[in-house]
């Protein structure tokens, strides 16, 4: 397993970017406490041209001002107010755009993530879900903004690598106030993945 270099996330086709971190792990080390996760869904927002993104039009706010980093870093919010959502920052400084994990197949850690969403036993809830794998990794906006090479959250690659007949695509979920932009194929996802959220399972 090899921590995934910067340069992989300084690519301007954020949708490429976004299918190719399918198969890859999210790993975190918090509380001394390793999990490591799978990601089997992700949704890719393309910057100051995508009605969906938080960066649509160049807009630049304390809370998204780290999506205009190099790519490579960890952009986390609250949703809510309660839920933390863990999206990557890919492209170079000053094009702001950005991956959602949205799901992870959880791989390690099996017992602190179970303890951590006040579960009593693995199910594919767990980590189905950006706010639900969050939790279970122990991510919080506490983490925004650090590098994704680093010791505490950091992206892998264990050489697994899904077909193109085993990744999907659908319009991305929860965004109908992007107008046209709602209808873009920038959902990705593992085939017949059973932690994967939403529907098309």
């Amino acid at each position: 397993m090899k921590k995934i270099p910067l340069k992989f996330y300084r690519r301007s086709d954020v949708a490429q970017v976004a299918k190719e971190l399918l198969g890859k792990l999210l790993v975190s080390t918090i509380g001394n406490k390793k999990t490591i996760g799978r990601i089997v869904e992700v949704e890719a927002y393309n910057g100051i041209v995508d009605k969906a993104s938080h960066a649509f039009n160049g807009k630049r706010t304390k809370r998204t001002s780290i999506m205009f980093a190099d790519g490579g870093v960890a952009y986390i919010y609250l949703c809510y107010g309660i839920h933390h959502l863990f999206n990557v920052v890919t492209s170079n400084e000053g094009d702001p755009k950005a991956i959602l994990i949205r799901a992870l197949e959880p791989v390690a850690g099996f017992d602190v993530m179970l303890k951590r969403t006040d579960k009593r036993k693995q199910d594919s809830f767990l980590t189905s879900g950006p706010g639900k794998l969050s939790k279970a990794l122990g991510i919080s906006i506490s983490q925004n903004g650090q590098q994704l090479n680093g010791n505490t959250i950091y992206l892998a690659d264990d050489g697994v690598v899904y077909s193109k007949n085993e990744i999907l695509s659908s319009p991305r979920i929860g965004i109908d106030y992007a107008e046209e932009d709602a209808l873009l194929p920038y959902r990705f996802y593992k085939a017949n993945c059973n932690y994967v959220s939403g529907n098309s399972k």
